[in-house]
């Protein structure tokens, strides 16, 4: 008996279908067997699901003889479920990478309930993914499990049944089943919700809803729609025949008229010449199942619109809805013209304000798109309060962020009248970024471009030759934020040559190293020990940070290793963190909720991380060559280094000249860091030489030498000499984890203990 039944109906979705099933069958759990039912697709779905069938024993594939619809598809599949669990996907959707693994743990976390409650995100043609704008009702409150009345707002939720994992025994002892006709979802949901002795939920994306643009069921103009009101039949009469249920009826019926409406108000689904005789049903709806207790308040606009379909008020329903999207166009108008008013009012006192003196105590700071207090003008600012007590800093960034920013610097909310004064008057700006573009430097302002890592990956001008990389920038703008730097600061020879060839200006090259490296010379072990803690990194455990790179030609994160199945091939003396790229809102969120795989994404430190972890893993990141200064072991992994290299260019050959051992495929990764090879003596001679030529200044003194240089106008006579690299005393490893398993190297490693 496998763990799941996951059940796929198909119907006219050849052209999804593979990816459907692609998303299921390489899932890292794999207790799971997969039925999907050709529903009579005239195309070539059936030739898709004997394919998958002939070459995994997991799936059943069965073929109805004519289409009868989603919900007598999806019983041809519970027949056949042996399952513990029963599962839903449209033949359209795709499962999240690690979905089945999570509702797994999340199951036996929580006492194995009748209904688990997944999360989803949609997904639409254009590569934009949302979350759902409901995903707050499955956060965890309270206890673990739970009945729907201790939750009530999950009603809320779509009514789809792919949200929701089922046990078998539950759906058999209720009798559920789908009912023929559109909209079937409605009258297996609800009765399942209602039914549940145990509802548990799992606050992580499981599902990818796809959002076509064209082509859907519900979509399509027909009288089928008329078939909601049968289903709406079917969840009351289940009502009746369960008098313990009978308060759940107001807030059914309060859902029906929602429902009714909005499928009246969707102007592609009903035809024309059906409009007012669909009308006219609500209204004969309103009365058959209107229950004793509803009170539908005038005041509101769900109480007049309820009393509008009670008198079957059609053409005054119709004007209720062109108020209000009249009332949402003057809003929009209002608020567009509001905004220009401020933008004009900003401008001008931006203007005013750059007439004033030049404030010479005050420096202001942002980095990353406004993100919070981070990396290299963190750095910076924090040393400079020390050195310069004398001088006031600002700090750019939203409300989001605020929590980062040290005691006694002050925030500066981008685009607010306190921003502009700043801009015009500060005498020291700090970025790693852009600055802001309507911003005009004024004589004896100072900029220093920090940047956010050492260049591998092509930037600036170099990327004219990669249409891939630099789709959308702007080269012109690029070279205009480049006129605006007095000061560039570089980690190394290889960096200064390659910003001042990318970004050609009059700017003067700090050879410095990078500030935000300074705490890897400066932390102690108690430090170490202190953010290990906080991440819940078992004590003994080796701490394995997965940061992976941006890839300029793919839309939103996608993970290039089975990180889950690493975690589990390491087994328990390991543990995996994994942080995505910045450009990324959200991490991996099918790594949450396991104790040998922390998503870290969200962590406002990549420098505690690294202190943190005793190995660092990436493809082509930048952060290679800050965690050298660590002088802890670099694993690459460099499968799509030919992909990479050709979509965006890179300034040398990662593979011939890696910081350490080099994989080329997801085994032979797993292969060095389950052996000692990962912290050998080849890994530590390649990490040597990298180390000599990429970190010739980060010695723990950078962000003192640009406040000096910057900020006190000290010259080079009198900065701090750079601590050569074999002088240095980086904070130890927090250890070296578990002993060695003594597992010897399989053949698959010669390739990767010299460079290629």
């Amino acid at each position: 008996m496998p763990r799941f039944s996951v059940i796929v109906p198909a119907y006219k979705v050849q052209a999804y279908l593979q990816a459907c099933l692609e998303s299921v069958t390489t899932q890292s759990f794999t207790d799971f067997e997969l039925i999907v039912v050709d529903d009579g697709s005239p195309d070539g779905c059936g030739e898709i699901i004997d394919e998958f069938a002939g070459r995994d024993r997991r799936i059943t594939a069965l073929h109805l003889p004519e289409n009868v619809g989603p919900g007598l598809a999806r019983n041809a599949g519970l027949h056949r479920a042996t399952g513990d669990y029963l599962l839903f996907l449209d033949g359209d959707d795709t499962l999240a990478p690690g979905a089945l693994l999570a509702v797994a743990d999340r199951l036996k976390e929580t006492g194995c309930p009748d209904l688990l409650l997944l999360d989803y995100e949609r997904t639409y043609w254009d590569g934009e993914a949302r979350r759902n704008r409901l995903a707050g009702h499955l956060a965890q409150r309270g206890p673990e499990t739970f009945t729907l009345g201790d939750r009530p707002e999950l009603l809320d939720l779509l009514t789809v049944v792919w949200n929701k994992a089922y046990s078998r025994e539950f759906t058999e002892r209720a009798q559920l089943t789908f009912p023929p006709g559109y909209y079937e979802a409605t009258a297996w949901t609800y009765p399942a919700l209602l039914a549940a002795d145990s509802i548990a939920v799992l606050d992580q994306v499981c599902v990818r809803y796809r959002q076509r643009r064209r082509g859907t069921l519900l979509g399509t103009t027909s009288r089928r729609h008329f078939d909601i009101f049968k289903q709406y039949d079917r969840v009351f009469a289940f009502l009746d025949g369960h008098p313990r249920l009978e308060h759940w009826r107001p807030a059914l019926f309060r859902r029906m008229l929602d429902h009714l409406t909005t499928v009246y108000n969707s102007p592609d689904r009903l035809p024309r010449s059906s409009r007012a005789d669909y009308f006219k049903r609500c209204r004969a709806y309103y009365r058959r199942h209107r229950p004793r207790a509803f009170r539908g308040s005038p005041l509101s606009q769900a109480g007049l619109r309820y009393a509008l379909v009670r008198l079957g008020a059609r053409r005054s329903f119709q004007s209720l809805g062109g108020v209000h999207r009249t009332r949402l166009r003057a809003q929009a108008w209002l608020a567009a013209r509001g905004g220009r008013i401020r933008g004009a009012a900003l401008r001008l006192h931006y203007r005013l304000q750059r007439r004033r003196p030049l404030d010479q105590e005050l420096a202001v700071f942002s980095a990353y798109d406004n993100r919070g207090y981070v990396c290299n003008p963190a750095a910076i600012e924090a040393r400079l309060r020390d050195l310069a007590p004398h001088l006031r800093t600002a700090w750019v960034t939203t409300p989001e962020h605020a929590h980062t920013l040290p005691p006694g610097v002050r925030r500066l909310q981008p685009g607010s009248a306190a921003f502009w004064t700043a801009m015009a008057r500060a005498r020291y700006l700090v970025t790693n970024d852009e600055l802001h573009p309507r911003f005009t430097k004024r004589a004896g302002q100072l900029t220093l471009q920090t940047h956010h890592g050492t260049p591998l990956k092509h930037m600036g001008l170099d990327l004219r030759e990669f249409p891939a990389a630099a789709r959308s920038a702007d080269l012109a703008h690029v070279l205009a934020q480049a006129d605006l730097w007095d000061y560039n600061l570089s980690s190394s020879r290889h960096a200064t040559l390659t910003w001042e060839r990318a970004y050609p200006s009059a700017f003067t090259t700090l050879e410095y190293g990078q500030p935000r490296n300074d705490v890897f010379q400066r932390a102690t072990p108690e430090d170490v020990r202190r953010v290990r803690a906080e991440l819940g990194i078992p004590r003994d455990s080796t701490a394995v940070l997965y940061a992976p790179t941006h890839r300029d030609y793919r839309a939103g994160f996608h993970a290039d290793l089975d990180v889950e199945r690493i975690a589990r091939e390491l087994g328990p003396g390991f543990t995996v963190l994994m942080r995505t790229h910045h450009l990324y809102d959200t991490g991996a969120q099918h790594a949450a909720g396991q104790s040998a795989f922390l998503d870290v994404s969200r962590h406002p430190s990549v420098e505690q991380l690294c202190l943190a972890s005793d190995v660092l893993l990436t493809d082509y990141s930048s952060l290679m060559f800050d965690y050298a200064n660590l002088d802890r072991p670099i694993v690459i992994h460099a499968e799509d280094w030919e992909v990479y290299r050709a979509s965006r260019g890179a300034y040398f050959d990662i593979t011939a000249q890696p910081p350490g051992l080099l994989a080329r495929s997801e085994d032979e990764l797993i292969d060095i860091l389950a052996t000692d090879a990962w912290r050998g003596p080849r890994s530590a001679q390649l990490r040597a030489a990298f180390r000599e030529r990429f970190c010739p200044f980060d010695d723990g003194h950078a962000a003192e030498r640009v406040v000096r240089r910057l900020f006190l106008e000290n010259r080079g006579d009198t900065l701090p000499p750079v601590i050569p690299p074999q002088d240095r005393r980086p904070v130890a490893a927090p250890g070296q984890g578990r002993a060695l398993s003594g597992r010897p190297h399989t053949g698959t490693l010669s390739a990767s203990l010299t460079p290629s």
